[in-house]
């Protein structure tokens, strides 16, 4: 399966991108809500794929109109590293808690919960998330609402999520053990980020 790139000329026009969203947005959204799963109440895993994160660039070049090249690689090279490379998920943590103080509280309860969260595949052991490779998100008093994790697959894993093998999103965190079996179909958009080894 070929991987295309994002690149400058692969992005549309703010012009072209503007169209495009009225024309696209339901599809769009559509699609971000195939590839997310929730985990208890307070835990939103989006994974990300390469059309959710070039909508994500499109969504920043229009927000900030950007249309310099320099600006227009700067946003590729902060949101390229979330698409999957054929032997990973990856994916946007969410934590959310619409009052400010229970959040305060329970990102403090929650420090170290983005390293706590695995996949299981089906007859296969635990993957952990590495989480953050970008930088650190939280401090000794709290961990951060948004977190980025990537699940790395040893190939038999691989193989058996791309022959329908049933896979469970989990945390074992103390303060806030849970575990979600992933929904056939958002399993079987999952299941395009992997390649055979």
């Amino acid at each position: 399966m070929s991987r295309t790139m994002i690149t400058p000329e692969s992005l549309m026009t703010l012009e072209a991108y503007a169209k495009y969203r009225k024309a696209h947005k339901p599809e769009v959204i559509a699609h971000r809500r195939l590839r997310s799963v929730q985990l208890g109440e307070h835990l939103n895993l989006q994974f990300e794929d390469e059309q959710t994160v070039r909508y994500q660039i499109q969504e920043m070049l229009r927000i900030e109109k950007i249309f310099e090249e320099e600006a227009i690689q700067g946003e590729i090279e902060a949101y390229a590293p979330l698409v999957p490379d054929g032997s990973n998920w990856k994916a946007t943590m969410l934590i959310e808690y619409p009052d400010p103080h229970e959040r305060k509280r329970e990102l403090a309860r929650l420090i170290g919960v983005e390293d706590r969260m695995f996949v299981e595949v089906e007859g296969h052991a635990r993957i952990y998330a590495i989480a953050d490779e970008d930088l650190d998100r939280e401090n000794e008093e709290k961990t951060s609402a948004v977190h980025f994790v990537r699940f790395e697959f040893p190939a038999a894993a691989r193989e058996a999520v791309r022959a329908g093998a049933r896979v469970k999103l989990g945390c074992d965190h103390g303060n806030y053990p849970a575990h979600v079996e992933i929904a056939a179909e958002t399993l079987a958009s999952l299941a395009g980020d992997l390649r055979g080894s």
